[in-house]
């Protein structure tokens, strides 16, 4: 094995690896979620991997676990779990998205989450110009199925959905016993994704007030807005 290859990052040449993006004033922040709350969840194996390429490329991440979050709108939002996580979308200036496909859609435990994640907060959207990278595993064969609903939902949420992603195919053999995952085509690609999700996150940091501006928003004063907010959630 190359002597560059990381101890941490076995399947990492770290020869290829492009760091060459200026240091930053403070990490990128990423926040990943992940959906199913099995003992042996893929998606969240997935996730972990993802995680330990962004702390390598320069990022601090955070991991929400959805084990224990309530269905939306079956508790109230001061609930511990419900907190935690929308505390986290508002640390987050980039996140990433993974989900198994069940049904031929995403699984509820993830779109539960993404449920209880307001649009707005007040006259704040919590999740609007910040990054977004999604990926899906499969008990089969590739499908494409979750990462196109799960840009659908990145785009409601006025995010920055980047243009790679990451399908794993027959994801049960995609990780060894103790939930690393194997070096394939499938792993360089999770590569791509998130060095991809980094840069830019990088290169949009601080301009997304100037990109998300809007001219129907200018003309809606906040005090209108909270206004209109208020009235449409009683």
């Amino acid at each position: 094995m190359s002597e560059q290859l990381s101890e941490h990052l076995p399947n990492l040449d770290l020869s290829l690896l492009d760091g060459k993006h200026a240091r930053p004033e403070h990490k990128p922040r990423i926040l990943l979620l992940y959906g199913s709350t099995r003992e042996r969840s893929f998606s969240r194996l997935l996730v972990e991997e993802a995680a330990r390429l962004l702390q390598h490329l320069g990022a601090e991440t955070r991991i929400f676990d959805p084990s224990g979050l309530p269905l939306p709108d079956d508790a109230p939002v001061e609930h511990p779990k419900v907190q935690q996580l929308r505390d986290l979308v508002q640390w987050s200036e980039g996140q990433v998205w993974c989900s198994p496909e069940r049904h031929g859609a995403m699984s509820a435990v993830f779109k539960a989450q993404i449920d209880w994640i307001p649009l707005e907060l007040g006259a704040v959207r919590p999740t609007q110009g910040k990054t977004l990278a999604v990926m899906q595993v499969c008990g089969g064969s590739q499908s494409f199925n979750v990462v196109n609903q799960l840009r659908v939902l990145g785009r409601w949420m006025r995010m920055f959905t980047i243009p790679n992603q990451s399908s794993v195919a027959k994801a049960y053999l995609e990780f060894d016993e103790s939930g690393r995952m194997k070096p394939s085509a499938y792993y360089d690609r999770l590569v791509d994704v998130m060095e991809e999700l980094v840069k830019f996150t990088l290169l949009l940091r601080n301009q997304q007030a100037f990109l998300v501006d809007r001219y129907s928003e200018r003309k809606e004063s906040a005090e209108q807005l909270m206004a209109r907010v208020n009235q449409r959630s009683l």
